[in-house]
């Protein structure tokens, strides 16, 4: 499997995020057009962040976004940025299309869902948790050193 990790000065990191944005009012505004669109603004957006979209996709009323992050960023505020700035690009560039369907400049709803994503999953996490510290777990560790030689 490939290595995803990325280093700074101090940490070692490998955090994805899954981010589901709905439109306001559920209101089905969302074409292929648009979607096109706010794919490659996320990606615009994410990069200023230091973070990386990795995967996007969406349907007439909602996106989600796969995002690699840097640890030391806040959450909520990346989001909060990530729904205002592209709301702002999408609302200038398709404004008689958004027309139909919000006469108020809105966009996304306020609401969203984020979720940590990993290569792992929960279990295997759980059992490599529950292991430190087992002679079991000593024992495989050992086995995987390579021998001093004399």
């Amino acid at each position: 499997m490939e290595n995803t990790n990325k280093s700074s000065s101090h940490a070692v990191f490998s955090i994805k995020l899954h981010i589901v944005f709905v439109t306001k009012y559920r209101r089905k505004a969302l074409t292929p057009e648009l979607l096109e669109f706010l794919k490659k603004a996320f990606e615009e957006i994410v990069k200023s962040w230091r973070c990386t979209l990795l995967e996007f996709g969406g349907e007439e009323d909602h996106v989600h976004l796969l995002v690699d992050i840097h640890p030391a960023l806040d959450i909520s505020t990346l989001i909060n940025n990530l729904k205002s700035a592209s709301a702002r690009k999408a609302r200038n560039e398709f404004a008689v299309h958004l027309a139909k369907f919000y006469w108020k400049p809105l966009f996304w709803h306020r609401a969203y869902y984020v979720g940590s994503v990993g290569g792992a999953t929960l279990e295997t996490v759980k059992a490599y948790v529950e292991a430190q510290g087992t002679i079991e777990h000593k024992r495989k560790s050992q086995a995987k050193r390579p021998k001093a030689t004399s």
